[in-house]
């Protein structure tokens, strides 16, 4: 009677530890799955966006609208990236000898395209492999692109990106940003522009915002 009552003891000391086991080992693959899922969204919010908004844009005295603290194309780029999640960069010349006032900004624009002139920027562009879209823009200056803007264009590798433009203006519209903007980077993509009153910009900012997110929005952003 002993020896029975033994082995029953036994077996359930036995099926004890199986289910102790089999808990521990239920425990451990929920932890690494817990701990697998948990990477993953870590990854997934650290992932930036593959759209780049880079604009250059003018303070100062304007024509039609006077003297303004934040730039035409800089209000504009803003609308973009915040419909698009796109990052920002703003071309800022190396040396800035550009004047405050309209005349003779507008002096300086007429010589620099005269002399084909190549002016430099501050600071490297963000890794452009890291974006498939990149948004251009900038105000017309004679028009054209501020010549600022092609060595950005030289200086840097567009291959395989699409491309779109913008401008802002006072009746100069796109002025063929995108036909010279294809021009200057060949074997990139480039997408129908969009232009903008600097007036507007300033002083209409809601029907810019509007016009702004329906081009997006058809671009299929």
């Amino acid at each position: 009677m002993k020896k029975v009552i033994g082995a029953i003891l036994a077996c359930v000391m036995i099926l004890s530890l199986a289910g102790c086991g089999n808990s521990e080992n239920e425990t451990n693959v929920t932890a690494e799955a817990d701990a697998e899922s948990t990477d993953i969204g870590e990854e997934t919010e650290s992932s930036g966006s593959n759209i780049l908004v880079l604009y250059f844009s003018r303070t100062g005295e304007q024509y039609t609208v006077g003297v303004i603290d934040k730039g035409n194309t800089a209000i504009v780029a803003e609308m973009i990236a915040e419909k698009t999640g796109g990052d920002l960069f703003e071309i800022l010349p190396k040396e800035d000898y550009y004047p405050y006032t309209y005349d003779e900004l507008t002096d300086v624009a007429k010589q620099e395209q005269n002399d084909n002139a190549r002016p430099e920027y501050k600071d490297d562009l963000p890794d452009l492999s890291g974006y498939d879209t990149v948004f251009i823009g900038a105000p017309v200056w004679w028009g054209d692109w501020p010549m600022i803007m092609y060595t950005v264009f030289e200086n840097n590798d567009f291959a395989g990106k699409t491309l779109i433009p913008f401008s802002t203006h006072e009746g100069s519209g796109l002025s063929g940003f995108d036909r010279k903007l294809l021009s200057a980077c060949p074997d990139s993509t480039v997408l129908d522009g969009l232009a903008v009153r600097g007036n507007d910009a300033q002083n209409d900012q809601e029907s810019v915002r509007e016009a702004v997110e329906t081009w997006v929005s058809g671009l299929g952003y």
